[in-house]
């Protein structure tokens, strides 16, 4: 059951990595409303371009396919995020999900899950081998006390 969100967008783009910074910071600037720390701007900014760069370079590695991120801000003062390709997919998620596993060759340090699992509350990864991946973090942020007037 998909948690009812008070507000979302919805990006869309090509695979090209130059748009990897724009992702990131506009989710960032999506999520700046609900009042986050500096540090928690910057795990989801760090998360969000984790999981753009996997679908950029895992997702399209001889092509240039279709990227989509939705950022939703849910009940109890969480942000979600979903990064989705309909790339080549990730035939052994799991293994994918080992810190040091990495199909994008020596440049890479398998590190991407791993990151994102640090940075954010919750990491799921939904993948079917030919029609592309799906990886929705979850972070619940710091409720922020309002300055009385």
């Amino acid at each position: 059951m998909k948690t009812r969100a008070f507000n979302e967008v919805t990006l869309e783009f090509p695979s090209r990595s130059s748009n990897e910074s724009f992702a990131r910071a506009a989710a960032a600037s999506f999520a700046a409303q609900m009042d986050p720390t500096l540090n928690e701007l910057e795990d989801i900014k760090t998360a969000v371009s984790e999981a753009v760069t996997n679908a950029i370079v895992h997702g399209y590695p001889d092509s240039i396919g279709k990227v989509v991120v939705k950022v939703r801000i849910c009940p109890e003062n969480t942000l979600e995020i979903t990064v989705r390709d309909y790339g080549r997919g990730i035939p052994d998620v799991d293994r994918a999900r080992q810190p040091m596993f990495t199909t994008g060759g020596e440049e890479r340090s398998g590190m991407g899950f791993t990151i994102m699992e640090s940075f954010m509350d919750k990491l799921a990864v939904r993948s079917v081998p030919g029609k592309g991946t799906a990886v929705v973090m979850k972070k619940r942020l710091a409720p922020r006390l309002k300055a009385a007037k």
